[in-house]
């Protein structure tokens, strides 16, 4: 949109250098530690992933060991009732539920943005009719609506646990963005690329979702936290396929083969411990977001590092 088109006062807003993007995520992570610290956990669970042939020479249905045998130089994390490799199955793992967790939560987030954010803009019947939809959704509980799906729904795989997932978990920030859409239609700019006879669907791309950009990342890290949960808890109960490895299939076969009454704990710890880092990871770079997002959280953010080493603001 040109500026040519705007007040004199937007004219001024719009011509103001801004800050480069990196600069601020720079000083974001300068005075705040805690989402360099979610990267370097995402980060450290995403190469095991990906290396995990590399790191491993066994395979993960491999059942030539001890059954139940301790943590050793030759199975770091022990093996299981039926003598498979423990590490061998977290590395491998950790491939599907994670790539199963970031694909639902990216589903689920392309749902909200077109189901939140496109009806909020054009109004009328259709965002009553979607807003309606959204709320029935948001009634419905999460969890045993999946457990009802996934018992009707046969060859239970990957792809099917993504899809399940991402087209029951969009509800929640389909509602905050068209929230937020509502209020952005309202300012100055949308405004004047409407006058300036901008189309609608270029001003939604152009003018509104780059401002909501960093809650449409925010929503994107909530929902991947919720999607790897919800397949670890499908898993766990059974609902999956337990043939594939993954960290909620290590949950139901230690389970079923009773390792806490065998006291066999490194046949649940490892994948309970990942599943609860990833989460805490994903939630400590969300920190940073919120302060990309929100000018105010870096100042107050600043005010305080400042009171703490004694500084007067």
């Amino acid at each position: 949109m040109s500026t040519s088109h705007l007040p004199i006062s937007s004219k001024l807003v719009a011509n103001r250098p801004k800050r480069p993007l990196w600069n601020t995520i720079g000083s974001i992570l300068e005075r705040d530690k805690r989402p360099l610290l979610g990267v370097a956990i995402l980060a450290l669970f995403v190469f095991l992933a990906l290396f995990a042939p590399l790191l491993t020479p066994y395979s993960p249905s491999q059942t030539t060991f001890t059954p139940l045998a301790a943590p050793s130089l030759k199975h770091w994390l022990g093996t299981t009732a039926s003598g498979q490799d423990v590490m061998t199955q977290f590395l491998y793992g950790g491939r599907v539920s994670l790539g199963v967790g970031f694909a639902a939560g990216f589903l689920a987030t392309v749902l909200a943005v077109i189901l939140g954010m496109f009806p909020a803009y054009l109004g009328g019947r259709v965002d009553t009719l979607m807003a309606t939809f959204t709320n029935i959704m948001l009634v419905i509980p999460g969890l045993p609506l999946l457990i009802v799906i996934t018992a009707y729904v046969h060859q239970t795989g990957p792809a099917t646990i993504i899809l399940v997932i991402g087209l029951t978990g969009w509800a929640w920030g389909a509602r905050v963005l068209r929230s937020q859409t509502l209020t952005l239609a309202k300012r100055d700019f949308v405004i004047a690329a409407h006058l300036a006879g901008e189309n609608r669907w270029r001003i939604l791309a152009t003018e509104i979702l780059p401002n909501m950009l960093s809650l449409v990342v925010a929503n994107l890290v909530f929902a991947t936290i919720g999607a790897i949960l919800a397949e670890a808890s499908l898993e766990f109960l059974g609902l999956g396929n337990p043939d594939i490895v993954t960290w909620g299939t290590m949950l139901y076969w230690a389970d079923t083969g009773e390792a806490l009454l065998n006291g066999a704990w490194w046949w649940i710890v490892p994948p309970g411990l990942a599943i609860a880092l990833v989460g805490l990871s994903l939630a400590l770079i969300n920190f940073g977001i919120d302060q990309l997002s929100n000018p105010r959280l870096r100042v107050n953010r600043s005010r305080k590092n400042r009171r703490e080493k004694g500084v007067k603001p």
